[in-house]
């Protein structure tokens, strides 16, 4: 299927993901799915609501607040990408002038010695959410101004009354 380009993948660490190549690929399982005889099999198990809807995957924001975020910086053209690596992130000069008036160090971030912003595939969501310095520097800035708060021995996140009238502002639809 993936030589046929029905299939895309994408390796993030030890993993490889897949996802249907084209909106058209996916009309047409589901299409298949409706004339299948119905399977009878246990429900699939979900993770607890609070992981899946924010949490921190290793240093950055993830979770439908992570990916609401990116989907938000890309929307309003915060970011875009930067060209032939799909993974890779560029920040706009309309990006950097909004984080600098959030009280983002733009130019800091950019001297980690790390990647600067990228794509991060959800497990929960499939979608992507903003990884790198960048993503790291949003989530540090997130909880300094006490808009989450992380749960005590977790990787989830809670955010706060003063986060979600700042995550409205940013255009953020939470919960």
């Amino acid at each position: 299927m993936l030589e046929d380009g029905l299939l895309e993948s994408a390796s993030q660490g030890r993993h490889k993901y897949f996802r249907f190549a084209s909106e058209h690929v996916a009309q047409l399982v589901e299409s298949l799915m409706r004339v299948a005889p119905p399977r009878k099999t246990a429900a699939a198990a979900k993770a607890p609501e609070p992981i899946r809807a924010a949490r921190y995957c290793y240093d950055h924001l993830a979770g439908s607040l992570g990916t609401a975020l990116l989907a938000a910086m890309l929307r309003k053209s915060w970011v875009k990408d930067a060209g032939t690596d799909a993974k890779q992130l560029e920040l706009t000069a309309k990006g950097e002038k909004a984080l600098a008036l959030l009280g983002l160090d733009v130019e800091a971030t950019r001297n980690r010695r790390r990647q600067f912003a990228c794509r991060c595939l959800d497990w929960s969501e499939r979608r992507d959410h903003l990884g790198g310095a960048l993503g790291a520097a949003f989530a540090e800035h997130c909880r300094g101004a006490d808009w989450i708060e992380r749960q005590k021995h977790s990787r989830v996140v809670r955010v706060t009354e003063l986060g979600g009238e700042a995550f409205s502002r940013l255009g953020l639809k939470l919960g």
